[in-house]
C-alpha cells in the first residue's frame, strides 16, 4: 500500500471544531483527575505523617485493578445498548461519581491514626478509580467513532491531546495552593477545599461530552452484535454468555497483530521515557552543577517549563503534519526528532556551559507529544479493520487494553527506575562526589535508554501495514456491507 496516497476529508465526515474542543474536555478530566490524585497524595505524608513506604502502596494497589476494571468496563461499553448510546451514559454519570468520590476522599477527619487514614484513603481510593474507569473507557472508545476519515481522526486527536496537556500546566501548582495560608489553615485543610474546586470543574467539564456529542455506531453496534439468544433465559445463563463474550472479546482483542504492534511501539516510547524519568535530575544536579541542588533543580525547573510549553506546539505540527504524510511517516519523524534530543543530552548536559541543556528539551518533546496525537487516530483505524474480519465493534475494549498496557509499564517503569538508579552506585551521602563510574552511568541511561527504545519502536511500527489506502479501503467495504455510512 502507498504512504503517498492522500484522500480527501469529505465535509460530512468533518467534526465541527467546537464538537472536537468539547471531546477534548473528556482528555482535560481524565489528566486532572490522574494528575491530581498522583500530586496530592504527597498530603498523606508531609500533612499527616503517614509513612512514605504507606503512601506508596495508596498510589499502587488501587491501580493493580484496572487489569480487569478497564477492559470490563470496555466490554460493557461495547455491548450496551440504550436510547443515548453506548457511551455517553457512562460517561455522564462516571464523571460525576469520581468527582464527587475525589471530593469526599480528602475531607479526611482530624486526630486519627496512621492505620485509620491509611485504610480511609485505600478503600476510597478503589471507589474512586472505579467511577474514573466508568468515566474514562467510554470517553476514550467515544473519540474512536467520531469520525470514520482518516485524517479527521488525526485532527481530533491532536485537539484532544492539546487540551488535555493544559492539566499538566495546573496540576504543579497544588501542592503550592495547598499550603496558601491565607485560604487554609494547613495543607490538610487545603487538600478538602482545593478537591472541592477539582470536583466541580471535572462535573461541569466532564459531562460535556455526554450531553454536546453523539454516537454514529450506536445502531450498528445494535444490529451486528452476536444473537441474544432466546427471550427467556435464566441468570446464570445470561451471566455465563456475558463471561464468555467478554473472554472471547478480549483474547480476540490482544490476538490482533496491528493492534499489538501500536500497544508494543507505545510501550517502547513511553516507557522508556518514564524509566529514566528521575535521571535527568540527577544528572543535572550532581553532573552539572556538581551536587548544587538549589541550582540544578532551577534549570531542571527551567528544562521542564520549556518541554511543556514545546508539547504543544509539538501536538499541532505532529497533526498538521500526519494529515500531509500520513500517521506512520509522521511517527517515523517525530520519534526521530525525540531520538536526536535524548542523544544531544551526552554533550549539552555540559558543566562547562549549563544553559546548553536546554537544548534537547525541545525536541524531546516530540516523543510523547506525537505519540498520544497519533496512536488514538492509528487505533481508530484497526477499530475498523477488526470490525472487517470480525463483524463486531470494539472500541471499548480496544482503548481499555491500549491504556492499560501503558499503566502497567509506567508502574513497571517507575518501579525499574529505582533498581536502575541503585545500579549505578549512586548514593546520596556523597552529595556532589560520586564516583566517575556513577556520573557516567547516570549519563549513559538517562540519554541512551529512551534512545534505544525509541529506536526498536521504530522498527516496530515499519512493519504496521495500516496505510491511508488500506483503511480507506476498509472503509468502503465496511459501508458497503452496512448499506450506509454510518451515522449518528
Amino acid at each position: 500500500m502507498s504512504e503517498t496516497t492522500h484522500y480527501a476529508t469529505a465535509p460530512e465526515d468533518r467534526i465541527p471544531f467546537y464538537q472536537k474542543v468539547i471531546y477534548g474536555f473528556g482528555a482535560l478530566v481524565n489528566n486532572l483527575l490522574a494528575a491530581a490524585i498522583g500530586g496530592m497524595v504527597i498530603v498523606l505524608n508531609l500533612g499527616l505523617g503517614m509513612n512514605p513506604a504507606l503512601v506508596g502502596l495508596l498510589s499502587a494497589l488501587p491501580r493493580l485493578t484496572d487489569a480487569i476494571t478497564d477492559p470490563l468496563m470496555g466490554y460493557i461499553s461495547d455491548n450496551t445498548k440504550t436510547r443515548w448510546g453506548r457511551r455517553r451514559p457512562y460517561i455522564f454519570v462516571g464523571a460525576i461519581a469520581a468527582a464527587v468520590i475525589f471530593a469526599l476522599l480528602w475531607q479526611l477527619p482530624d486526630g486519627r491514626s496512621e492505620s485509620f487514614y491509611f485504610w480511609y484513603f485505600l478503600t476510597g481510593s478503589f471507589f474512586f478509580y472505579l467511577a474514573y474507569t466508568m468515566f474514562a473507557t467510554p470517553w476514550v472508545a467515544f473519540g474512536y467513532e467520531l469520525t470514520p476519515d482518516y485524517h479527521e481522526r488525526t485532527r481530533l486527536m491532536g485537539v484532544q491531546n492539546f487540551i488535555g496537556q493544559l492539566a499538566y500546566v495546573i496540576a504543579p501548582w497544588f501542592l503550592l495552593i495547598m499550603q496558601n495560608e491565607r485560604w487554609f489553615e494547613n495543607m490538610v485543610d487545603g487538600a478538602a477545599g482545593l478537591s472541592i474546586v477539582i470536583a466541580a470543574a471535572v462535573i461541569v467539564i466532564g459531562i460535556m461530552p455526554a450531553i454536546f456529542l453523539r454516537e454514529r455506531f450506536k445502531f450498528i453496534a445494535e444490529t451486528e452484535t452476536p444473537e441474544d439468544g432466546p427471550q427467556q433465559e435464566g441468570a446464570l445463563a445470561v451471566a455465563l454468555r456475558s463471561i464468555n463474550g467478554f473472554l472471547q472479546g478480549f483474547l480476540t482483542t490482544l490476538k490482533f497483530k496491528p493492534f499489538l504492534k501500536l500497544c508494543a511501539a507505545t510501550f517502547l516510547v513511553f516507557n522508556g521515557f518514564m524509566l529514566i524519568a528521575s535521571f535527568q535530575f540527577y544528572v543535572i544536579i550532581y553532573y552539572v552543577f556538581g551536587g548544587d541542588t538549589v541550582k540544578g533543580a532551577e534549570y531542571a525547573g527551567y528544562s521542564g517549563t520549556l518541554g511543556a510549553v514545546s508539547t504543544f506546539c509539538v501536538v499541532v505540527f505532529v497533526t498538521w503534519l500526519g494529515t500531509k504524510l500520513g500517521k506512520r511517516q509522521t511517527f517515523y519523524v517525530a520519534i526521530g526528532i525525540s531520538m536526536l534530543g535524548y542523544a544531544l543530552k551526552w554533550v549539552c548536559y555540559n558543566p562547562a556551559v549549563p544553559w546548553l541543556l536546554l537544548v534537547p528539551a525541545p525536541l524531546m518533546a516530540f516523543g510523547l507529544g506525537a505519540l498520544f496525537t497519533l496512536m488514538p487516530s492509528m487505533i481508530a483505524d484497526v477499530v475498523d479493520l477488526d470490525e472487517l474480519e470480525t463483524n463486531e465493534r470494539r472500541e471499548g475494549m480496544y482503548g481499555s487494553i491500549f491504556w492499560w498496557v501503558v499503566k502497567l509499564g509506567m508502574a513497571a517503569a517507575l518501579a525499574a527506575g529505582g533498581f536502575l538508579l541503585n545500579a549505578t552506585g549512586f548514593d546520596v551521602a556523597l552529595e556532589g562526589n560520586q564516583t566517575e563510574r556513577t556520573i557516567f552511568l547516570m549519563r549513559f541511561f538517562d540519554a541512551f535508554v529512551p534512545f534505544a527504545t525509541s529506536g526498536i519502536a521504530i522498527w516496530t511500527i515499519a512493519t504496521y501495514q495500516m496505510t491511508e489506502e488500506k483503511a480507506h479501503e476498509v472503509r468502503l467495504e465496511l459501508e458497503q456491507r452496512r448499506g450506509a455510512p454510518a451515522t449518528a
